[in-house]
């Protein structure tokens, strides 16, 4: 039987089932509750703006966009969005969802840390980051109202997290601080790690081995 909360219906299928299995062994409560709320929050959202999206494909988008930050699928050498986005996509195409999902998907994680792209693509790649931004960032909440926002941290609530998603962020990334050049993730190690150095853009500019 299908679960509806705030008026989404979350999925009852196998593919949902078994990426609901996969994450939620993979992930904290912290990291499993933000994520089922991202599926609601951008759900309620893309339904507000008439966005019609697929609700496996939001479904996993959401449930696996942070799994880069666990230390089942966290690698060394690349971003953790990449790392999520390339378990989401294989495990779409492994349960026959077609390529083009599977890339869009892809899409919706890998980007779903930077500013207005995502918003800009396709509704399935939009609603992940419209769902990030509610729970992260809190923006947009003027789009859900009180009842629909009391019944999803009902269902999966949110104690501390502000400072909770935080610490995720850079346990997730203090290993591999090169990766967060060019984002906003180097904000995050920034404020736990006093003796991080921030890769600089312009100084990468100047002292490139061009000879002008």
């Amino acid at each position: 039987m299908s679960e509806v909360i705030a008026g989404i219906t979350v999925p009852d299928t196998q593919l949902v089932r078994e990426a609901t299995a996969l994450v939620r062994e993979a992930t904290d409560d912290t990291l499993f509750n933000h994520s089922r709320r991202v599926f609601l929050w951008g759900s309620l959202k893309a339904a507000a703006r008439g966005l019609e999206v697929d609700p496996e494909l939001a479904y996993v988008g959401a449930l696996f966009h942070d799994l880069g930050l666990t230390t089942a699928y966290g690698t060394k050498d690349q971003r953790f969005e990449v790392d999520g986005a390339d378990a989401a996509r294989d495990f779409l195409l492994d349960h026959g969802r077609p390529a083009r999902e599977a890339r869009e998907v892809w899409l919706a994680i890998a980007l779903h840390t930077t500013p207005e792209i995502p918003l800009k693509l396709e509704p399935d790649v939009a609603v992940v980051t419209l769902g990030v931004e509610t729970d992260v960032l809190g923006l947009g909440l003027d789009e859900i109202s009180p009842e629909q926002r009391a019944a999803v941290v009902a269902a999966y609530p949110r104690p501390d997290f502000k400072n909770r998603i935080l610490r995720a962020f850079y346990d997730g990334m203090a290993g591999r601080p090169d990766t967060t050049f060019g984002t906003m993730n180097d904000d995050v190690l920034a404020h736990f790690d006093p003796s991080f150095v921030r890769a600089d853009f312009v100084g990468i500019i100047q002292g490139n081995a061009w000879p002008e």
